[in-house]
Order: structure tokens, then C-alpha cells, then sequence
């Protein structure tokens, strides 16, 4: 919150400044003093309370990126803060919502999808502005473009192909979005090329949902073992303090396996993650832990064969 109150005082000084080139000056200062610096919602333990205020900080990126159009830092920050929010606060609650509406559910799925590709606008205009050119190429020759980019790109690199990914998630019928999963995940891998290690495991955690999206193109049998080898790695890479690790395998894997007692398992593991432990990644883990309780909460509907509901799970509350 105090990123965003000393956004403010910035923002309202800058409106009276006369001059472009000081305006534009004092920005460029502002934004990578934010991208520096980071923003306290990740570290926040109210997800209602951030739910409520991460638009305004979003709104004021974007008013920020209007007097400084190519300022990687506030680019980075509104595709990963565009896709964050949308993940956790608007596509999260889709199947909630179906319980109550279909209509609902729908504005909900069809908000996210376009969250993302806001997000992933702002991406590639982040890999734009160091590689003039860079969306163009892309398309042409992929692997000779990523192989250009290095360690400073890593993490723009990372949320483009995340924000991508899952549009195309919510893009079942949009073939054109579809065909572009192999560009994301040669992303992905490119990232992990750079730094396997970012942000503690995310890529192989985001692979996992990469590699589900192929089912029938290989045996379901092989497909598990390779999403349990990314399973694995991610663990590895984040000590288990990740629970969207957990909640990512539970849903790609085991309940396409209907594996009900492992998928009580998993999800159990996700809820003991204590969410203090790795104070920067609070919020995504008390996200991810809402996730798995109501997971579990709907076994019975998910997995057949597999026995009541856990007492108490599929409260998200």
C-alpha cells in the first residue's frame, strides 16, 4: 500500500510539472524506483483486501506507461501484475461461478482471457522496446530471436509466455490462439535455459500445465511420468513452499489419472505450506491453499470412486 500511496504523491506532483521532457524524466524515475523495489501485494496475507486494491495500482502503471511508453520496468510490471490478478482473483473463481451461473462463469472465463492478452500486449512491448522488431521475428524464427535474449530478460520473458499460455487456456475455440502453445513454451524453456531457478521453481510449475495440454498426443502413461519429472523439479527448486506446485499437479495429473488418494494428498500438502515462511510469496500461496480447499472439497464430483469429501475442505472463505 505504501507503493501505492507514494505513486499517488508522485503522479499528482507530476501534473504540475509544465515541461514533457521533466515529466517524462520524473516518471522514468518513478517506475524504476517501482520496478526496483517491488510491491507489497505479493507479501499482503488479506487476498480480499489486495482483490480490491490492485486495479488502482494497475491503472496507475498504465497512466505512468503514457508518458513513458518504453520503460521496461512498468512494462514487466503491468504484464505480471495483469496476469496475476487475473489469475488469482478472476479465472480462480470461474469454477465457482458455475455453481451459481453459467452466464456468470462465462463473463468471468472471457474477463480473464482478455486480462491476459492485456497483460501479454504489455510483454511484448517490454521485449520490443530491446529488440526492435522482437514480435516479428518471433514469428518468423523463433529459436534464433530467444536465442538472442539473455539473463536481464528473464523475467519478462517468463510473464509474456505466462500471460500467453493462459489466454490460450480460455481460447478452446480460437484455433489461431491455439497454435501458438508451441511459441509459449519454447518461451518457457528459454527461461529455464536463462535461469531454471526463477522465482523459485515457476518454470517447471508452468510446464506442468504446458506439458497437460498435449494429452493425446502421447500415452497418458508417459505424459505422467513427465509431469511428475516436472513435479519433481519444481519441489527441488522451491523447497515445497510453492503450494501452487502442488495444486498444479493435482489438477493436470491426478485427476485426469483419478488417483483420488494421491490427489488428497497433494492438495494436503499444499494447505501445510506455511504461508510465513516465504514472506514474498504469501498472497500467491494463500491463493493456491483456496484453490486446494476447494479442490478437495469436490473430489467426489472430480475423481469417481474416490469417497466423500474431506470435513471442512471446499471452504474458500
Amino acid at each position: 500500500m505504501k507503493m501505492l500511496i507514494k505513486c499517488a504523491v508522485v503522479c499528482s506532483a507530476l501534473l504540475l510539472l509544465a515541461g514533457c521532457s521533466i515529466r517524462r524524466m520524473a516518471v522514468n524515475k518513478l517506475g524504476t524506483a517501482l520496478a526496483a523495489g517491488g510491491s507489497t501485494f505479493t507479501s499482503d496475507d488479506d487476498p480480499e483486501l489486495v482483490a480490491a486494491a490492485i486495479p488502482f495500482g494497475l491503472k496507475m502503471y498504465e497512466s505512468l506507461l503514457a508518458e513513458s511508453p518504453k520503460h521496461r520496468g512498468l512494462l514487466l510490471a503491468a504484464c505480471s501484475g495483469f496476469t496475476e490478478y487475473s489469475y488469482a482473483f478472476v479465472d480462480s473463481r470461474v469454477d465457482e461461478a458455475k455453481q451459481e451461473s453459467l452466464e456468470r462463469a462465462d463473463a468471468l472465463r472471457e474477463r480473464a482471457r482478455k486480462l491476459y492478452l492485456r497483460a501479454n500486449r504489455y510483454g511484448m512491448r517490454g521485449l520490443e522496446a530491446r529488440y526492435p522488431g522482437f514480435g516479428a521475428a518471433l514469428d518468423n524464427d523463433a529459436a534464433a530471436v530467444l536465442k538472442r535474449t539473455d539473463k536481464l530478460d528473464v523475467a519478462l520473458l517468463y510473464w509474456t509466455a505466462a500471460s500467453r499460455g493462459l489466454a490460450i487456456s480460455l481460447s478452446k475455440n480460437n484455433p489461431d490462439l491455439i497454435a501458438e502453445l508451441p511459441l509459449v513454451e519454447m518461451i518457457v524453456h528459454r527461461v529455464g535455459e536463462l535461469d531454471e531457478g526463477f522465482n523459485n521453481g515457476a518454470v517447471p510449475e508452468f510446464l506442468i500445465t504446458l506439458e497437460a495440454a498435449h494429452r493425446g498426443e502421447k500415452s497418458e502413461a508417459e505424459l505422467q511420468k513427465i509431469l511428475r519429472a516436472q513435479f519433481e523439479r519444481a519441489l527441488a527448486l522451491s523447497h515445497g513452499k510453492r503450494a501452487g506446485t502442488f495444486v498444479s499437479f493435482a489438477e493436470n495429473a491426478l485427476i485426469p489419472a483419478q488417483n483420488a488418494i494421491e490427489f488428497k494428498e497433494v492438495l494436503e500438502r499444499a494447505l501445510a505450506v506455511d504461508v510465513d515462511a516465504d514472506p514474498d510469496n504469501r498472497l500467491a500461496n494463500l491463493v493456491a491453499q483456496r484453490r486446494a480447499r476447494w479442490l478437495l472439497g469436490h473430489t467426489h464430483e472430480l475423481i469417481l470412486d474416490s469417497g466423500p469429501a474431506l470435513p471442512g475442505a471446499g471452504k474458500t472463505d
